[in-house]
């Protein structure tokens, strides 16, 4: 607000000085900036992450499988696990050893955390393996991928809006750090004689 607020600096006036029309000018330059420049990075960056994303979406939907796990016997809870009063139902899982066949036909047998709230043996589950069947982490989904990207997107505009103000900001600041000298400077010709009779002032 206070940007727009500076261009009244363009009204005629006796009183307006040179560095309130520059000031005037930094005020819209700096609104044309944001207008136009942060959206197009926001766009531009938005574009780049979604691409990169939804390439990794594929590649990860390609390589990583769901295959169903049987449980051999449930393994004790370790101190670092998540207490079961305090998670809710999303962190809730329980430490087992399973038996499942890998994608290439394999057999395996080996840890994994089941989305199971008490396991018993035989219990089925899902759990996601590469193309060897070692347990890897859920691919990323085509939403959550755009969600990211669509932040991305928006944290660019905002830092670039961020930038032109604390530039502007940085300019306008020089500006009057120099209009305070000048004033002092003539403040500190004027200084010993004013108010003095006969000085003229």
């Amino acid at each position: 607000m206070r940007t727009i607020s500076g261009l009244w600096r363009w009204r005629r006036n006796p009183l307006r000085r040179a560095t309130d029309l520059a000031e005037a000018w930094l005020a819209l330059t700096a609104v044309l900036l944001v207008l136009v420049l942060a959206p197009v990075a926001g766009a531009l960056v938005g574009g780049l992450t979604q691409d990169s994303l939804q390439r990794a979406v594929r590649e990860q939907h390609a390589s990583r499988h769901a295959v169903t796990a049987t449980v051999a016997r449930k393994l004790a809870r370790s101190p670092l696990d998540t207490d079961a009063e305090a998670a809710t139902g999303r962190e809730l899982r329980s430490r087992v050893v399973a038996d499942w066949t890998a994608p290439d036909g394999t057999h395996r047998h080996g840890p994994a955390l089941a989305d199971l709230r008490s396991p018993h043996k035989g219990d089925r589950f899902m759990i996601w393996t590469d193309a060897q069947g070692r347990i890897v982490a859920r691919p990323l989904d085509s939403a959550t991928a755009t969600t990211h990207a669509v932040l991305a997107g928006v944290g660019a505009a905002l830092l670039g809006i961020g930038l032109v103000e604390g530039a502007r900001r940085m300019i306008v600041w020089r500006m009057v750090r120099r209009r305070y000298a000048r004033w002092d400077r003539a403040w500190s010709q004027a200084g010993p004689d004013w108010g003095r009779t006969g000085t003229g002032s």
